[in-house]
């Protein structure tokens, strides 16, 4: 059974993953829809960057995490450069972490690699509509953001750092040393260390040890809300 048609103009959608296996499974999943293909693989921002023209997609699905440049980053550089594509992101971080940060950086859509194929599927077709996909509770949470209903103290302290200052604090929060952050952000111990200090300083906060404390307390209050 051939499932090309003539004249049937395939969407082009580009993977932005570190780890292969991630992408084959994406890869897998979106060859296999009649009007979806897979038309690039990177495994870097600066790769996705260097591959973005000849690839040519209208899609480009990107992790957070990566080595380098985070997938923020790259986000915003996308939306300075090519301001009509359209990103989504499919990450294991938590949505109530990063969704926000990631409507606001450019991307249309967030989904959180656990939901499996089919929610794929819908959050891909939805970002294509031209609609924003998130998950139904987060929609909810960013109404009350935007509405003013989160406490304005919270959110603007926190917001003070940038995306890499957010993942690292994030880190900390789940009880993770320098040299742990250092390999799960694919950063060096020093990086880390500096970011640590620009945190404490952006949050008024004077010793490792309650910066520490601040951001176990801030992620258990998010989660909890979840």
């Amino acid at each position: 059974m051939r499932a090309d048609k003539p004249g049937l103009k395939k969407i082009r959608v580009l993977i932005v993953d570190d780890h292969p296996m991630t992408r084959a499974g994406l890869v897998h999943v979106i060859n296999h829809q009649p009007d979806l293909i897979v038309c690039g693989e990177a495994e870097s921002a600066a790769q996705a960057l260097d591959i973005l023209d000849s690839s040519r997609p209208d899609l480009l699905l990107i992790d957070i995490t990566l080595p380098g440049k985070s997938g923020l980053e790259l986000i915003k550089d996308v939306k300075a450069m090519r301001p009509e594509l359209l990103m989504l992101v499919i990450s294991m971080h938590d949505e109530s972490l990063y969704a926000d940060r990631v409507l606001r950086a450019g991307a249309r859509g967030y989904i959180t690699k656990h939901e499996g194929g089919e929610k794929l599927m819908e959050a891909i077709r939805h970002v294509l509509r031209g609609k924003i996909y998130v998950s139904e509770s987060m929609s909810a949470h960013i109404l009350e953001i935007f509405s003013g209903g989160e406490s304005r103290l919270d959110r603007s302290s926190i917001e003070k750092l940038s995306d890499r200052e957010f993942e690292v604090f994030e880190s900390l929060g789940e009880g993770l040393s320098s040299q742990r952050i250092a390999k799960k952000l694919h950063l060096s111990a020093k990086t880390v260390d500096a970011h640590r200090a620009n945190i404490k300083t952006k949050l008024d906060i004077k010793t490792s040890a309650e910066l520490i404390s601040y951001a176990a307390r801030w992620t258990s209050h998010r989660a909890q809300k979840e």
